[in-house]
C-alpha cells in the first residue's frame, strides 16, 4: 500500500448525537436537534475498525490518511472488501461519498439497500485521493443499507465517508448539444454531495495545520463553500454558490449560511461579517479568526452577501428575508455604517481596504500581490450591486422611500465610477483601483478587473465593449488565474452581457479541467472544489437559460442565451418558489414555458434586439420593447396558469 498525500481531514457523520442545533433563524432560542434517520458509525475511521466489517487483506491504517490520523485500506487482488450495514431510522433520499485513491482498476465504491445493488462508482487508477459520490439513493424506515469498498487490481486507500441529503430539486437538463447534458448532470451531482445533513456531528476548526481539528458540533443546514480540507464555508465561496444551490432547492442551507454571516457582522466588527464559519452555523473557523481585531476580511464580500440574500429571496419566496431582523439589520448596516466607517482615506461613499492585508481587511479579493489597495474594481462594483439589491427588497417589504433612497444611490455611484473613479481610458487602460497613497492603477487585477463587467458597473457601450476583449484576451493569455475557482467567475462575467460564445467557451474551458490536480495539494482535482459544480449548475439556469426568478411576486423572466452551435436547450423540474416548472429555448427567438405548479405565474419571454411581432401560442402580438443595461429587448408578458404550456415566439 503506498500513497503519497499529506494528511487531511475527516469531516463527517458521527455516531454521538448533540441536543441542540443553532439558533432558529427567526432569533428564538434553540431548537432541539431531530436524530439524523441515517448515521454512519465511525466514518472517517478515527476509531480504528469500530462499525466497520473487513475481510482478509484490508485493514486500518496511519500512512498518509485524507483527513485526521486513520484511513482504510485494500490490498491488491480480488474478494477484499470493507463494508457497514446500517438501518435506516426513517425514510430519505441520500448521497454518499468517500475519498479514495488506487493505484490499479477494477476496484468499486458501492452501496446496496436491502442487499440489491443501489448504485456504484466504478474506480479509475489514480494514485491521489479524488472525492467520489453515490447519489439519490432512496431509503424507508428498516431499510438495510450497505456502503462497501471493494478491491481491483491495485491497492486501494479510502477515507472520510459522508451521508448528504439529496437536494429537494432535481432538475433536468435535455440539449440539442450533448456537452451541456454531460456537464449539468456531473455539476448537480456533485454539487449536492456537498451539502451536510443536519444534526450530524463533527469535527469544528479544522485546517491543514490540525486535521483533527478542535472538538466537534452539531451541524446545521450547509454546504461546502471552500477548501474541502477545512471545516467551514467561506463567504467569497457561498456568495458564488449561491446561485446554483438554489437551483437545487437548496434554501434552508442559503438562508442559514447568510444569516451566519450576518449575525457576525457586528460593531466590534466594524460591521465586516467574518469571513468563514464552522458548520456548526455559529462558530468562526479559527485559521482565518484570531480576534476581534485580527481575522481575514475583504471589501467585496459584505456587499455581495447583500446582493446574494435578495437572489436567494428571489428563488425562495421565504418571508424571512425581510422579516428576520438579524438579516434586515445586516443589510442596513452593509449599505451605511460599514461605507462610513471604512471611507477614511478617500472619503468618496466608496468602501476602503486597509492597504494591511487580508487580516487587516483587504480591499479586493485578488489576495496575491504588493498593490496594497484601498479601493478596488471588484469593491465598488460589489457595492453597486448591494445598493440595487437593497432598493429591491426595500420595495417588496413596502419601504418606497427606502427603495427610492437606494436606487439614488445606485445610479449616483455607477455615474461616479463612469465619470471620475474609473478614469478615461479604455480597455487596460481603465482604472481598475487606487492604492493607500492615491496612485489609480491600470492593467490586469483579476478579481479587481473582470468583477467591473460582471457587476455591471461599466455605463453600456464602446467602453465596456473594449473591457470585455481586454478581459477575454487576459484570461486566455498569461492572465489566466492559476485556481479553477477565479476562472469560475469568467461565464458570470460574459453571460452578464449577452456574450454567449465566450461565456460557453470558459463554461467548457472549467468542466474540462475538472481531473486535474489544484494548485493546492490538499484540495484534490479542481472538480472537488466545490465552487466548480454550484457555479456550472448556476451558469446553466442563469445563465445559458437566462432565468430571473422572483417568487415573491409570482414572476418569471427567461432570455435564451444560446451559443453558436447550441440548437435547443430544455430543463425539467425547475422549481422557483417550491413550483416545479419545465423551460426549453429554441435557438434565440422561441421559448417555452410549461407550468407544473399550482399557482399562476407571470412569465417575461424576452429576446434580444427589435422583433416586428411576437407570437404567443401562434397568435398575433404587438411587440412591446424595453432597454435592459443597455440591451433592447422585444418581449411578451404572458399569464402562465399551473398545468398549462405557452409558447412565445419573436418574428
Amino acid at each position: 500500500m503506498r500513497h503519497t498525500r499529506p494528511a487531511r481531514l475527516a469531516l463527517v457523520a458521527a455516531t454521538t448525537l448533540l441536543t441542540t442545533l443553532a439558533p432558529a433563524l427567526g432569533g428564538g432560542p434553540a431548537a432541539a436537534a431531530a436524530q439524523p434517520p441515517l448515521t454512519i458509525t465511525n466514518p472517517g475511521f478515527e476509531q480504528g475498525s469500530t462499525g466497520w466489517t473487513f475481510t482478509q487483506g484490508t485493514g486500518v491504517a496511519t500512512n498518509i490518511p485524507h483527513g485526521g490520523s486513520r484511513l482504510i485500506y485494500l490490498d491488491a487482488g480480488a474478494g477484499r472488501k470493507v463494508s457497514q450495514t446500517v438501518t435506516a431510522g426513517g425514510p430519505g433520499t441520500y448521497d454518499f461519498s468517500a475519498w479514495i485513491a488506487t493505484n490499479g482498476t477494477g476496484a468499486r465504491f458501492a452501496v446496496r439497500v436491502n442487499g440489491a445493488a443501489a448504485g456504484a462508482v466504478d474506480l479509475p487508477n489514480r494514485s491521489t485521493y479524488a472525492r467520489y459520490t453515490v447519489s439519490r439513493v432512496g431509503l424507508k424506515a428498516g431499510d438495510r443499507l450497505e456502503i462497501a469498498f471493494e478491491s481491483g487490481t491495485g491497492w486501494v486507500n479510502a477515507d472520510d465517508v459522508m451521508v448528504s441529503p439529496a437536494a429537494p430539486a432535481d432538475p433536468v437538463v435535455t440539449s440539442s448539444d450533448p456537452k451541456i447534458v454531460e456537464m449539468f448532470g456531473w455539476a448537480k451531482r456533485k454539487a449536492n454531495s456537498w451539502v451536510q445533513l443536519p444534526g450530524t456531528v463533527g469535527p469544528l476548526n479544522v485546517d491543514e495545520r490540525y486535521p483533527s481539528g478542535s472538538g466537534t458540533g452539531t451541524y446545521g443546514p450547509s454546504y461546502w463553500a471552500g477548501y474541502a480540507h477545512r471545516s467551514a464555508y467561506y463567504s467569497r465561496d457561498m456568495a458564488h454558490q449561491l446561485g446554483g444551490a438554489a437551483v437545487l432547492g437548496l434554501h434552508d442551507e442559503n438562508k442559514n449560511m447568510l444569516r451566519a454571516f450576518a449575525a457576525s457582522s457586528t460593531a466590534t466588527h466594524t460591521y465586516f461579517p467574518v469571513w468563514a464559519v464552522n458548520f456548526d452555523n455559529r462558530t468562526y473557523l479559527s485559521i482565518d479568526y484570531r480576534s476581534s481585531t485580527n481575522y481575514v476580511r475583504e471589501v467585496p464580500a459584505p456587499f455581495e452577501l447583500v446582493e446574494k440574500a435578495n437572489e436567494a429571496y428571489r428563488w425562495s419566496g421565504d418571508p424571512a428575508y425581510l422579516d428576520d431582523p438579524v438579516l434586515w439589520d445586516f443589510y442596513r448596516h452593509t449599505t451605511k455604517e460599514f461605507v462610513e466607517l471604512h471611507d477614511a482615506r478617500k472619503p468618496n461613499g466608496i468602501a476602503e481596504g486597509t492597504g494591511n492585508g487580508i487580516f487587516a481587511g483587504a480591499a479586493s479579493y485578488n489576495e496575491v500581490g504588493t498593490e496594497r489597495l484601498a479601493e478596488s474594481g471588484d469593491a465598488i462594483g460589489s457595492q453597486y450591486q448591494a445598493y440595487l439589491a437593497m432598493a429591491a427588497l426595500a420595495t417588496s417589504k413596502g419601504d418606497s422611500a427606502l427603495a427610492a433612497g437606494f436606487t439614488t444611490k445606485a445610479a449616483a455611484l455607477k455615474e461616479y465610477f463612469n465619470t471620475t473613479w474609473s478614469g478615461t481610458g479604455s480597455g487596460g487602460s481603465m482604472v481598475r483601483g487606487y492604492t493607500v497613497d492615491g496612485q489609480a492603477l491600470t492593467g490586469w487585477g483579476k478579481e479587481n478587473s473582470w468583477f467591473m463587467p460582471m457587476k455591471r458597473i461599466i455605463a453600456p457601450g464602446a467602453r465596456n465593449d473594449a473591457y470585455l476583449a481586454y478581459v477575454d484576451q487576459q484570461a486566455s493569455g498569461s492572465g489566466r488565474p492559476g485556481n479553477i475557482e477565479a476562472i469560475s467567475y469568467l461565464p458570470d462575467t460574459f453571460f452578464a452581457h449577452n456574450r454567449n460564445d465566450t461565456a460557453w467557451k470558459w463554461m467548457k474551458y472549467v468542466y474540462d479541467q475538472r481531473d486535474v490536480q489544484h494548485p493546492v495539494s490538499r484540495q484534490g482535482p479542481n472538480g472537488d472544489y466545490p465552487e466548480v459544480s454550484y457555479t456550472l449548475v448556476g451558469q446553466t439556469v442563469k445563465g445559458l437559460m437566462g432565468v430571473e426568478p422572483d417568487a415573491p411576486a409570482r414572476r418569471l423572466t427567461t432570455q435564451s442565451r444560446l451559443p453558436s452551435g447550441m440548437d435547443w436547450l430544455g430543463i425539467d423540474g425547475l422549481e422557483i418558489g417550491g413550483e416545479p416548472f419545465a423551460l426549453r429555448h429554441d435557438g434565440a427567438t422561441r421559448s417555452t414555458l410549461t407550468n407544473d405548479g399550482s399557482a399562476t405565474y407571470t412569465w417575461e419571454a424576452r429576446f434580444p434586439g427589435v422583433h416586428t411581432s411576437v407570437e404567443v401560442d401562434g397568435a398575433a402580438r404587438e411587440a412591446r420593447t424595453k432597454v435592459v443595461d443597455g440591451t433592447t429587448y422585444t418581449y411578451a408578458e404572458v399569464s402562465v396558469r399551473p398545468g398549462t404550456t405557452v409558447t412565445v415566439q419573436a418574428r
